[in-house]
């Protein structure tokens, strides 16, 4: 056996994330027998045990591994291929049209100076901006509801992707204003990583959010008014300053690790205005020529 089914890998998606057939089942909007019979019959295909199955419940196998690994790529690929060829369809012969996501906050200056310099160049490409959440860049990129990013290392990851460095800055902790660590000059990661009255905001990660006492938020106006109210703080880079509201604070952290600012793209991309775009953002983010 040589192929796979989309409808197959997203069965086991379903199960291998859930690691329950009845949760499964209602994710997938079908009933639990004929979801087990699909998983049983792919294993016979495949000729591995993906699935262990006893009654404190089910565990990925090796080879479950993979394919969950293998199989979310593969489904994202058929995802961004419809998304792509869709919106390509949409442009009905007009200019070409990119995509490009950005962490909603970050980045602010480095955008408006590259939307600036790259509308400027010949036959540039309509640009749409997407904001989007912590970490939401690499899913869009894959899953074809963007053609580009700006990312953000360490916080991104760039596995899989081609990219091009742009910038480096340090980092800031965003607090309330009338919060008494705001008229520090300056803050390590010790004096904001255990604060009580501020736990850091929780970004939902694949739909789930990771575990801790922060509040969960969805986008950034939401998180803006959590830090004015008093009951978050959170961590951007310096360049968010320039979206800070009066009731925020900015306050530099000393030994918090740079961010890396790069243009991130699909290594199979073959597109002239995404290429025109990474060039004028790498020229544009060049220092001059002495």
């Amino acid at each position: 056996m040589d192929t796979l089914e989309t409808r197959e890998l997203k069965y086991f998606t379903a199960v291998a994330e859930e690691l329950h057939f009845g949760r499964a089942a209602e994710r997938l909007g079908m009933a639990q027998p004929p979801l087990s019979r699909a998983i049983q019959q792919l294993e016979r295909r495949l000729g591995v045990r993906l699935l262990e199955r006893n009654r404190r419940g089910v565990a990925l196998t090796g080879a479950g591994e993979v394919l969950l690994r293998e199989g979310r790529a593969a489904l994202a690929a058929t995802a961004a291929a419809a998304r792509r060829t869709s919106r390509a369809g949409r442009a009905g012969g007009r200019r070409d049209r990119l995509v490009l996501t950005v962490k909603a906050a970050a980045s602010h200056e480095l955008l408006r100076g590259l939307l600036d310099a790259y509308a400027a160049e010949p036959g540039a490409a309509e640009v749409e901006v997407l904001p989007s959440g912590t970490c939401e860049q690499e899913d869009m990129l894959r899953d074809g509801r963007a053609d580009v990013a700006l990312m953000h290392s360490p916080y991104n990851s760039l596995a899989g992707f081609d990219s091009e460095q742009l910038l480096t800055e340090g980092q800031i902790a965003v607090l309330p204003a009338r919060h008494p660590l705001a008229a520090r000059a300056s803050l390590s990661m010790a004096d904001v990583g255990d604060l009580p009255d501020l736990p850091p905001a929780r970004w939902p990660r694949r739909g789930t959010y990771p575990p801790g006492p922060g509040p969960e938020v969805r986008d950034q106006t939401q998180l803006a008014q959590l830090i004015a109210l008093g009951r978050t703080v959170a961590f951007f880079p310096a360049s968010a300053r320039s979206w800070l509201w009066a009731e925020h604070a900015g306050v530099p952290l000393i030994d918090a690790p740079p961010i890396v600012t790069h243009i991130a793209w699909p290594p199979h991309s073959r597109s002239p205005a995404l290429a025109a775009l990474v060039r004028t953002a790498v020229r544009l983010c060049s220092p001059p020529t002495p």
